[in-house]
């Protein structure tokens, strides 16, 4: 059996942070008011963590980078038909990596809508006036609607993916997302995760959080 260092800290750093701040996001949305001044502070927070992510999957950690996501339809079929039930996957299964980039995808469409959306009483999106009234008219509807119920069902699903895992499969797919190693038969190349890189990972996330500072600062 090899232990191997399959989550980098910067990756797993990330999961939990963008956990946290989606919670954030949704009670604060519930609540409306003045806990809409932090609805907007973790919308730009969630920004900032998407554009990290963006950039560590080309730089970080062997299986964080985008280049190890299966994502190819013959590998999906195969895995949902249980042709390879003896494959282990290191990172991401196929169904994983698919959920990864709707995650990233959808959690990106809210914040983006959030950003220029409207409700017309007292809260409106930093970047409004740049786009024609039906674009902010559609992006509120959306960030209120569709949006919010799309990302709950992306949660649910990873949720009871998490659970099936653990209760079918007798596999927590937790730990390895806590302390970072997994426990394998075969020795497989790990992810890198030394002080060099976590310099690189904190550098890469302060000229994300510059990024989103200089864009939500732009005023007509």
């Amino acid at each position: 059996m090899f232990t191997v260092r399959v989550w980098d800290l910067p990756t797993r750093l990330f999961h939990g942070a963008l956990a946290i701040c989606v919670l954030g996001l949704f009670i604060t949305a519930e609540l409306g008011g003045e806990a809409m001044v932090w609805h907007f502070r973790l919308g730009f927070a969630v920004l900032t963590l998407l554009l990290f992510r963006l950039m560590w999957g080309l730089l970080g950690g062997h299986w964080s980078r985008w280049l190890q996501l299966s994502l190819r339809p013959s590998l999906v079929r195969a895995y949902l038909q249980g042709r390879h039930p003896s494959q282990h996957w290191v990172g991401h299964n196929p169904l994983g990596s698919w959920s990864v980039l709707a995650f990233l995808f959808f959690l990106g469409l809210q914040v983006g809508t959030g950003l220029i959306s409207d409700d017309e009483i007292s809260n409106v999106g930093p970047l409004s006036f740049l786009v024609p009234g039906r674009w902010v008219s559609w992006a509120t509807t959306w960030h209120k609607d569709w949006g919010q119920v799309i990302v709950v069902v992306l949660i649910a699903l990873h949720l009871s993916a998490l659970a099936w895992y653990r209760f079918k499969k007798k596999l927590s797919l937790v730990p390895a997302m806590v302390h970072g190693d997994k426990t394998l038969t075969q020795a497989v190349t790990p992810s890198r995760d030394d002080a060099l890189a976590r310099c690189l990972a904190l550098g890469l996330f302060l000229l994300s959080a510059l990024g989103v500072y200089l864009l939500v600062s732009i005023r007509p």
